[in-house]
């Protein structure tokens, strides 16, 4: 069977057995892969933490029928320790590799392989706030799958901004001719910073007022639930940390 090597991040992991485990991972050239990593259980295995969510890996597999089996592994970012220090780092890091885990599939998908990449490293940092690059990472990989939203000119007729109401449904900040009745609005500073979230104008955002942020994360928050049909359970153990609203 074909041997080939790759990058990858880890998303998540399941007991397989007594002994081993379904490792899902985003790769940089071959997409998600679902992948068996044997004996990684055993306190013997010579994965070790190598394979945990949230670690990038530089991967050796050979292909199977259903599941790949990982034959070695060597870490590249030691995300996951750090990451899982703190209680909001975590459970952000754990929505973002939901999000990707629904938005991609087997084909390669470089660009929301570097995101993820980003995301992660900059939460292990401690960059910025956590709430912060979880809604830039949100609505930059939203972008990237197709549904990009619109937060100056009209999402539904193009007419040029600004624009005070918002709808999710409709993609983003519609002018009135388009709002339909009861619309939400939105003062122009919450727009303005979510136009900053999905540029990554992060001087722009960390400078941001805390009720600001708050109110610029239920948009991102409704936004992502929206688009990803079946949501993100990950998402309301961040909506009961950092005061989220709806």
């Amino acid at each position: 069977m074909p041997v080939y090597r790759d990058e990858g991040v880890v998303l998540r992991t399941h007991k397989l057995g007594e002994a081993d485990r379904i490792v899902t991972l985003l790769t940089r050239r071959h997409g998600k892969v679902r992948a068996v990593a044997k004996g990684i259980r055993r306190t013997s295995s010579r994965f070790g933490s190598r394979l945990e969510p949230f670690m990038v890996a530089d991967l050796q597999l050979y292909e199977g029928r259903s599941l790949d089996t990982i034959t070695q592994a060597e870490t590249l970012g030691a995300y996951g320790s750090r990451i899982v220090a703190d209680y909001d780092s975590y459970t952000a890091a754990n929505v973002m590799v939901e999000t990707a885990d629904k938005l991609t599939d087997a084909e390669a998908s470089l660009q929301q392989y570097l995101l993820l990449l980003g995301a992660l490293r900059s939460l292990s940092r401690g960059e910025h706030s956590p709430a912060a690059t979880l809604d830039s990472y949100l609505l930059r990989a939203l972008s990237l799958a197709g549904w990009a939203p619109s937060f100056h000119d009209c999402a539904r007729c193009q007419a040029p901004g600004p624009h005070g109401s918002l709808v999710v449904q409709l993609g983003g900040v519609v002018c009135a001719e388009c709002a339909p009745p009861g619309s939400a609005k939105l003062d122009a500073e919450t727009i303005g910073l979510l136009g900053s979230l999905l540029a990554g104008e992060w001087d722009v955002v960390d400078a941001a007022p805390a009720a600001v942020r708050h109110r610029a994360s239920g948009v991102v928050s409704a936004y992502a639930q929206w688009h990803l049909e079946r949501g993100l359970r990950s998402l309301m153990h961040v909506s009961s940390t950092t005061e989220r609203i709806s």
